[in-house]
């Protein structure tokens, strides 16, 4: 189980690198368009991938380091043992079906981009949108891994 987390671990750290890069092309994009004139649509398109990368690669990451978005209202001042446990039942109502959906239908959707080499709509976009739609895949992944990775240290520690 130590191999996944640090698989999950090393997929969120590595794209998390991505959110400074992310604001220097934003600042780029910005000073060209309103300094020089210049659209910069491909750029303007390799920033949405960027963060798709690192929401849908960080996503197992954070839930991982027990960072992820939720109502703290009962569960901040609770003991390990009680967080550990509405994370697992909690996960198994909510994460595990969610992810197993985006999972299944994500291979439809990837597949025919992939059959279509699908290219962007825009003038000037990045003929890669197929790449950016197998980035789906990571969300539900990284998910999954990382709730067994909970489940394991939950049942068998």
């Amino acid at each position: 189980m130590k191999a996944i987390e640090k698989y999950i671990n090393f997929i969120g750290e590595k794209f998390s690198y991505l959110i400074p890069v992310m604001a220097l092309l934003m600042v780029v994009v910005v000073i060209s368009r309103y300094f020089f004139g210049i659209g910069m649509t491909y750029l303007q398109e390799l920033i949405m991938y960027f963060h798709a990368m690192v929401f849908l690669g960080c996503a197992g990451y954070v839930f991982n380091k027990d960072e992820h978005v939720r109502v703290d209202i009962f569960y901040r001042n609770a003991s390990s043992k009680y967080k550990n446990s509405i994370n697992l039942v909690l996960g198994f109502i909510f994460l595990l079906p969610i992810a197993l959906f985006i999972l299944f239908y994500s291979f439809d959707l990837i597949g025919m981009s992939w059959k279509i080499k699908e290219i962007s709509t825009e003038a000037g976009g990045l003929p890669y949108v197929y790449i950016q739609k197998t980035l789906i895949v990571l969300f539900p992944l990284t998910l999954l891994f990382a709730f067994i990775g909970l489940l394991y240290k939950f049942l068998w520690k």
